[in-house]
C-alpha cells in the first residue's frame, strides 16, 4: 500500500498538471485578443508580399473577414455540436480558436516573408496550408482530450473553423497571383486525413497507459479529472471510481450528551475516510454529516477523523447519502451513562493520548504533535479496542486527531508508542471514580476562511466538559489536518481562559484539496490562515460552551452500514499515476508523432 505522503503527492501533482489548463482571461478579453491577432496576423501576412496601402488594406480586410469567421463558428460550434458539453463553453471555444489562430498566422506570415524571399508566390500558399494544418492538429487534439461529445461531434467541431476560415483564401487572389488550383484542393484534403490519422494515432498511444494499469483507457480518466477540476462534476469521475469499488460494511461511532429532555451535543467518528479530494466521493462526507445530524437534532455537532485511510473512501455520492440515510435511521441515544471520569493525558516517546470514560464507554484521542501527524492503520485501532475490552469498556471510540503537519510521515514508528500510550490512558482513567459532569458546547463558521484556505464549511465545534472542578475542551475543525505547533498554540490559549487541557482534532475532509496548485494541493490549517484569528475565534466559542454549561448524561452507539461502495488506496492512486504519466507521455508522443506528420506534408508539398 502507498504511503499517505506518496498519495498526496501524487495528487498535487496531477492538480498542478491539469487544473492549470483552464486558467484562462474573461471571454471578453479573449474576443479582444482575438481580433487582434487576426487582424495584425492578417496585415503581417500580406504586406510582405504587397507592401503598399493596396496590400495594408487587403491584410486588414482578411484579417477582419478570418477574426469574424472564427467567432461565427465558435457560436454555431458551442449552441450546436458542443451544446450538452460539461467543459467547453463559449469562453474555452474561443480560447481553443484563438490558439489555433496563434499558430496560423505564425505560419502564414512566415510564408509572406519566404514568398518575398524565394520569388515564389505559391511558397504563401503552401504556408497558409501548413498553418491551417497545425490548427487542425490542435484542435482535433484539444476536442478528442478533453471533450465528452461523440466523434462526429468532435470532428465536425475541429473541422468547421479552420475549413470555413480557408474560404478567406480565395480573397487572396491578387495577391499570391491565381485562385487555388485542383492540386492545392489535393493538398488541402490530404492534410485533413493526415491530421486525423496522427490525432487517432496519439489517442491509441495515450489511451494503452490506462488500460494496462486499470483496463480503462488514459482519456477517459482524463476527461473525468477535467471536468471536475474545470467545472466542479464529480458524476464522471465517480462513474469510474464505482467501476473499479467494492462492496463493505461501515462503521460509525457516535458519543452523545443529553441535558435533560433535549440532545445537547453529539461526537461522531466515522471510520469511513473523507477523500479522495474535492467534491469527489466521501470527501465532503465531514460536513454533510453534520449538517444532516444539525438538522435532526437541533445541538452542536462534531465530526471528528476516525482511524482509516484512503483504504476507505466511498466511491461517490450515492454512497455518501446511503451512509447518512443509515445514521438518521440508527440515532438511538436510550442507552445512558450519568459519570465520567477525568480527562487523563498520557504520553509514550512523543505519542500522545488522552482517555475519558462515559459510563463503560472510552473515548480516546490520538496524536503525535508537534510532529508529522497522518492516517493511523486499522490494526492499532484494533488493538486499543481489545485492550480496552479486556478491562470492561466497550465501545472504546478511538479518534485520530490529524493535527500537525511539517514533514512525510513514517507510520511505522508511532504505531506501538500509540498503543502504549492509549493503553496506558485507559488504565490511569480507570483508577478514578466516575462521578457526575457537565457539558457545554458551541460552534462558529468564520466566514472570511474558505475552501482554498484549507477551511471547510463545518467550521469550528468546541465540546467543553467539567467533571468535579476540571474544564476540558475538544476542539474539532473542519479541515485537513494542520501546521505543526499550530495545535499547541491553541490549548496554551484555551488554558488563558480556564480550561486546562484538551485536544484540537480536524475532520480531515478532502473538500479543500485539489483546489489549489501547491505540492500538496490543499493548506493544512494554519498555512494560509490567520492563526491569531483562528485562535480567537476558537476562544471565543469555548467561552460560549464555559457560558452554557449544565448537567449532562452520555449515550453512546455503533452502528454498522451494509453493501457500501468503497474504493481502495491502490486505485485512487493508480488514476493519479495515470494522470502523471499520461501527461509525460503525451509531451513526448506530441513532439514524435506531428513532428513525423509535419515533415511528411511540408515534403510533400515540396516536390507536388
Amino acid at each position: 500500500m502507498a504511503s499517505r505522503g506518496s498519495l498526496d503527492e501524487q495528487m498535487g501533482k496531477a492538480v498542478s498538471h491539469y487544473s492549470s489548463l483552464f486558467t484562462l482571461p474573461s471571454h471578453a478579453k479573449i474576443i479582444l485578443i482575438l481580433f487582434a491577432v487576426c487582424v495584425f496576423g492578417g496585415i503581417l501576412a500580406t504586406f510582405p508580399m504587397n507592401p503598399s496601402f493596396h496590400g495594408l488594406t487587403l491584410g486588414l480586410f482578411f484579417g477582419i473577414t478570418f477574426a469574424l469567421i472564427t467567432v461565427s463558428t465558435d457560436f454555431l460550434i458551442h449552441y450546436g455540436s458542443m451544446k450538452t458539453d460539461p467543459i467547453f463553453n463559449l469562453r474555452r471555444c474561443s480560447a481553443l480558436s484563438l490558439f489555433s489562430c496563434l499558430f496560423w498566422f505564425a505560419f502564414t506570415f512566415l510564408g509572406g516573408v519566404l514568398s518575398v524571399f524565394l520569388m515564389n508566390s505559391n511558397v504563401w500558399a503552401k504556408f497558409f496550408l501548413i498553418g491551417f494544418f497545425a490548427a487542425l492538429i490542435l484542435r482535433l487534439l484539444v476536442f478528442s482530450t478533453v471533450s465528452f461529445a461523440g466523434s462526429e461531434r468532435i470532428l465536425a467541431s475541429s473541422l468547421l473553423q479552420p475549413i470555413l476560415c480557408s474560404v478567406s483564401l480565395l480573397l487572396m487572389d491578387k495577391v499570391i497571383g491565381h485562385s487555388p488550383t485542383a492540386r492545392f484542393l489535393f493538398l488541402f484534403l490530404f492534410s485533413i486525413v493526415l491530421a486525423v490519422l496522427a490525432v487517432s494515432l496519439f489517442i491509441i498511444f495515450v489511451n494503452r497507459v490506462g488500460e494496462k494499469k486499470l483496463g480503462i483507457g488514459s482519456l477517459p480518466i482524463f476527461k473525468a479529472f477535467l471536468a471536475n477540476w474545470a467545472e466542479d462534476l464529480n458524476a464522471p469521475l465517480e462513474s469510474i471510481l464505482e467501476r473499479f469499488g467494492r462492496e463493505r460494511s461501515v462503521r460509525l461511532s457516535i458519543l452523545a450528551f443529553k441535558a435533560g429532555e433535549k440532545i445537547k451535543a453529539v461526537v461522531v467518528v466515522p471510520a469511513i475516510h473523507p477523500g479522495p479530494f474535492k467534491n469527489v466521493g466521501s470527501s465532503p462526507l465531514p460536513y454533510m454529516i453534520q449538517s444532516a445530524l444539525e438538522n435532526k437534532l437541533g445541538c452542536i455537532v462534531s465530526v471528528t477523523h476516525g482511524v482509516s485511510g484512503h483504504e476507505l473512501d466511498l466511491a461517490s455520492q450515492l454512497e455518501n447519502q446511503r451512509v447518512i440515510k443509515g445514521i438518521l435511521e440508527s440515532v438511538d441515544f436510550s442507552t445512558l451513562g450519568s459519570e465520567a471520569t477525568p480527562f487523563i493525558r498520557t504520553q509514550v516517546k512523543g505519542a500522545k493520548a488522552s482517555c475519558q470514560t462515559f459510563g463503560k464507554c472510552a473515548f480516546i484521542t490520538l496524536t503525535v504533535a508537534p510532529q508529522t501527524m497522518e492516517d493511523l492503520s486499522r490494526e492499532l485501532e484494533l488493538a486499543v479496542a481489545k485492550e480496552a475490552k479486556k478491562r470492561d469498556l466497550s465501545p472504546a471510540i478511538i479518534v485520530d486527531a490529524h493535527n500537525s503537519i511539517k514533514c512525510p510521515f513514517d507510520p511505522r514508528g508511532t504505531i506501538e508508542p500509540l498503543e502504549k500510550a492509549a493503553v496506558k490512558g485507559i488504565e490511569q482513567a480507570l483508577l478514578h471514580q466516575g462521578s457526575s459532569f457537565e457539558v457545554g458546547a458551541a460552534k462558529v463558521v468564520p466566514k472570511e476562511f474558505a475552501l482554498k484556505d484549507g477551511m471547510g464549511p463545518g467550521g469550528i465545534t468546541v465540546l467543553v466538559l467539567k467533571v468535579g472542578k476540571q474544564e476540558t475542551a475538544y476542539i474539532t475543525i473542519d479541515g485537513n489536518n494542520m501546521v505543526s505547533g499550530l495545535r499547541e498554540k491553541i490549548l496554551l490559549a484555551l488554558r488563558e481562559i480556564g480550561i486546562a487541557d484538551g485536544e484540537v482534532l480536524t475532520t480531515d475532509t478532502h473538500a479543500v484539496n485539489g483546489i489549489i496548485l501547491t505540492e500538496r494541493g490543499y493548506h493544512p490549517l494554519g498555512e494560509a490562515i490567520d492563526q491569531t484569528k483562528l485562535i480567537d475565534y476558537i476562544k471565543q466559542a469555548a467561552k460560549t460552551a464555559l457560558n452554557n454549561l449544565e448537567p449532562a448524561e452520555a449515550s453512546w452507539r455503533t452502528i454498522t452500514i451494509p453493501k457500501v461502495r468503497i474504493i481502495g488506496e491502490e486505485q485512487v492512486e493508480a488514476l493519479c499515476v495515470i494522470a502523471e504519466e499520461t501527461a509525460q507521455l503525451s509531451k513526448k508522443l506530441a513532439f514524435s508523432i506531428f513532428s513525423m506528420a509535419g515533415v511528411l506534408l511540408i515534403a510533400l508539398l515540396t516536390f507536388f
